[in-house]
């Protein structure tokens, strides 16, 4: 009987190590994630801010929509970067997050052959 208690301590203990682990990737990847995320909209705000200004100073409407034409190119680069970038922060977050749990699985599966 004490036996099976041990075991069963055991497991406990393995499983609650895999959920802290877990854990711990999880919050990390998060805080990664917000600060790409603040990132972009701190340099997004300034480039609007900027485009503004430009605008504003446009001496012809030929000007204007070269100004417009700029700024949008920007904008659609930028933006697929930060896509980039946070697409494979969320993947790295979902590798880091399970795998902790992929090799407690493992070592269920080896103990039950």
């Amino acid at each position: 009987m004490a036996y099976q208690f041990d075991d069963f301590q055991k497991y406990g203990k393995e499983q609650l190590e895999v959920v802290t682990t877990s854990s711990s990737s999880l919050a990390k990847g998060w805080q990664t994630i917000a600060a790409e995320s603040s990132e972009y909209s701190k340099k997004s705000f300034e480039n609007g801010s900027a485009f503004f200004e430009k605008l504003l100073g446009a001496k012809s409407f030929e000007s204007a929509i070269q100004i417009q034409s700029e700024y949008t190119k920007t904008v659609l680069e930028e933006l697929v970067g930060y896509v980039t970038k946070t697409s494979e922060l969320y993947a790295d977050l979902a590798k880091e997050v399970f795998k902790p749990i992929e090799t407690a699985i493992t070592k269920v599966q080896a103990a039950k052959v």
